[in-house]
């Protein structure tokens, strides 16, 4: 029987420590990142960015382009991001006053 390793790559790492801090009522966004000191309605703002320029590749998708279903996925991953990081900030930001 094999003896399975468990590796903990430097991502899954900063998973854990932002739901630590989530958890603890701290705001995971790094405050040195570009996220730090935005507001609210712009990252907002970007997310919807993000989208708007995601229509044509939606498009080319239910057109039966396979490549653009691909982009597609990519820029709802990052969105999907920016949403965590938006609740991160409004949470933090509501705890802070």
């Amino acid at each position: 029987m094999k003896e399975k390793r468990v590796l903990f790559s430097p991502s899954l790492v900063q998973i854990s420590l932002q739901a630590t801090k989530q958890f603890s009522g701290e705001t995971a966004i790094n405050p040195n990142s570009p996220l730090g000191d935005m507001s609210v309605r712009e990252m907002v703002q970007d997310m919807i960015n993000e989208l708007t320029e995601a229509l044509s590749d939606a498009e080319k998708h239910d057109s039966g382009n396979n490549a653009a279903g691909t982009r597609i996925r990519k820029v709802m991953q990052s969105c999907k991001g920016l949403a965590q990081d938006i609740r991160l900030k409004v949470q933090g930001d509501k705890n802070s006053r």
